[in-house]
């Protein structure tokens, strides 16, 4: 095993997934750290599914190479199938039986203990873990969307999975039960575990995840920091809105001549600008203007969210599709 493989929770190089003529996932080639929660986000057909089947071993790619904890995923299944846990979208659960029943059924598919007082011991550790230990008895029909996901990333947990593939956990959820779910990943994170979470809601990850990517058409877009990936994606393009007590077009020639300032616009005694610059240089702007003497009543920054991104992202799709 590679140095760098054993740094990685998940190395995936030069991953490419054919369906017929469709490419799904087109030579991707990524790096999660361990102990991250690390967010996978793309519209719908950028290849997270596909992606996410293959590090859970539940299909081959065309090519490529994938490791998880410096296991070669492809060469290695079952040794791979002990260190992942997999929670598909919509995963489904009886109707038929209660919610300890449930977790008790997967721990001894599991091999999780040879008694079954150990299987019950760990059952209640993973409700523990997801905050749902005054359920353990109830149906799981009964289940709200929020518990029935919970549910679902117990029986995730019950082997003690090292790396945590969780497709689209938050879909549907109201915003109580994405709080609880982004509390359980972030102690999964905690303790250790790499979390691998996809979603199409960019914000919803960034809020989530310690750094993430962006696919789009099988192709890997950015990586990094929520902050790196808006600034990869969005143009490292922001707007402000300066409001200014006098000397507004003194102001107006003063921006002018300044770097990464474009599109001026004056307005009710202040001004509107595009800034292309870092968050240094805007403070470095901000700076200037006050050691200039203009007095200022607001200084307010406008960037494009990462919804407005990535429906940039969905739109581009449309037009060259």
């Amino acid at each position: 095993m590679d140095a760098d493989k054993g740094e990685m929770a998940i190395q995936v190089r030069d991953l490419r997934v054919d369906y017929g003529n469709f490419i799904a996932v087109d030579d991707l080639r990524l790096e999660v750290p361990r102990g991250e929660v690390f967010g996978l986000v793309g519209p719908n057909g950028a290849g997270k599914t596909s992606t996410f089947r293959v590090l859970a071993t539940l299909m081959e790619p065309t090519y490529g190479e994938v490791y998880l904890d410096g296991v070669d995923v492809l060469e290695n299944v079952e040794e791979a199938r002990r260190i992942v846990g997999y929670m598909p979208d919509l995963a489904p659960v009886p109707r038929d039986l209660r919610v300890r029943e449930f977790l008790e059924f997967h721990a001894a598919a599991y091999g999780v203990s040879s008694s079954r007082s150990g299987r019950r011991e760990r059952v209640a550790e993973c409700l523990a873990e997801v905050a749902l230990e005054d359920q353990a008895e109830a149906w799981c029909h009964r289940l709200s969307r929020g518990q029935t996901q919970r549910v679902v990333l117990a029986k995730t947990l019950l082997h003690r999975p090292r790396v945590m593939i969780l497709d689209e956990p938050a879909s549907g959820l109201d915003p109580l039960a994405r709080r609880d779910l982004r509390n359980a990943l972030r102690r999964l994170a905690s303790a250790g575990t790499t979390v691998f979470v996809s979603s199409h809601i960019l914000s919803e990850l960034a809020e989530m995840c310690t750094s993430l990517c962006v696919m789009n058409r099988g192709r890997l877009l950015a990586a990094g920091t929520a902050e790196e990936v808006w600034q990869a994606l969005g143009n490292g393009r922001r707007e402000l809105k300066i409001s200014f007590l006098k000397r507004a077009a003194e102001a107006v020639r003063w921006l002018g001549g300044r770097a990464g300032v474009e599109d001026i616009r004056e307005a009710d005694g202040g001004v509107t600008l595009g800034f292309s610059g870092t968050d240094d240089e805007q403070a470095d702007l901000m700076e200037g203007l006050i050691r200039e003497g203009f007095r200022m009543r607001a200084f307010e920054e406008k960037r494009s969210s990462f919804e407005e991104i990535l429906v940039g992202v969905a739109e581009s799709n449309r037009r060259d599709g």
